[in-house]
């Protein structure tokens, strides 16, 4: 009897009056039910072909529901984009202090152009969504840049205590790093370059990056 309540315990479902009932789960574990799903839709059937209702159907759940925790498709985007962001964080392993900040500008801008040349041909609905939704002001852009942003900050700081690059603003100089790196770094311009080209520009642009920061960017 012990083995039978225990496999009971485990089914996904339970019975009430001859009824099945999906066991009551909390928001969190349903907005990850919703996210997992909506990347699943997104990689077989691509990003403009799937809805709202489509997503529902697949979670056997109201388009409601799905409202009640994400406002619209743009914000399913968003926290997909999110999501990416915050592993492409786990996946980076920027050089420390002990390498030269031109060694750490170069490593730090290949490694992000490589993740994603292999995110754009692993995962090809990532690039439509880029560019359905490009016009539109997002939170995981912000958010991309800022986390870029800090890692150039920390390699550009350490280069003016070491005496390679001028005193700075370095909240601006990072910023204008990463702007001058952009077409190196964002999806939609790197999509259909070669992989030489790419590389050649990443460094070239890594070099003028370098030269300005140790002439002072702010001048």
């Amino acid at each position: 009897m012990a083995k039978a309540s225990a496999q009971t315990s485990l089914s996904p479902k339970t019975e009430t009056n001859g009824r099945q009932v999906r066991p009551r789960r909390s928001g969190e574990e349903t907005r990850r039910d919703i996210l997992a799903m909506t990347e699943r839709l997104f990689r077989e059937r691509g990003f403009g072909a799937v809805s709202i209702a489509d997503i529902a159907a697949a979670l056997t759940m109201s388009p409601a529901n799905v409202f009640k925790h994400f406002s619209s498709k743009n914000a399913l985007v968003d926290a997909i984009f999110l999501q990416q962001i915050r592993l492409l964080e786990n996946k980076l392993d920027p050089l420390d202090a002990s390498h030269s900040p031109l060694e750490r500008l170069r490593h730090l801008a290949h490694s992000l152009m490589e993740n994603h040349r292999r995110d754009l041909n692993d995962n090809p609905y990532i690039f439509e969504m880029i560019l359905m939704t490009a016009k539109r002001e997002l939170a995981c852009g912000q958010h991309y840049e800022n986390v870029i942003a800090e890692l150039l900050a920390r390699i550009i700081s350490d280069g003016v205590a070491a005496g390679a690059y001028a005193p700075t603003d370095v909240d601006r100089a990072s910023r204008t790093a990463l702007f001058a790196l952009t077409s190196v770094l964002h999806p939609a311009l790197i999509a259909h370059e070669a992989v030489g080209i790419l590389a050649t520009r990443c460094d070239d642009l890594v070099r003028m990056v370098d030269a300005a920061l140790q002439y002072g960017i702010d001048k």
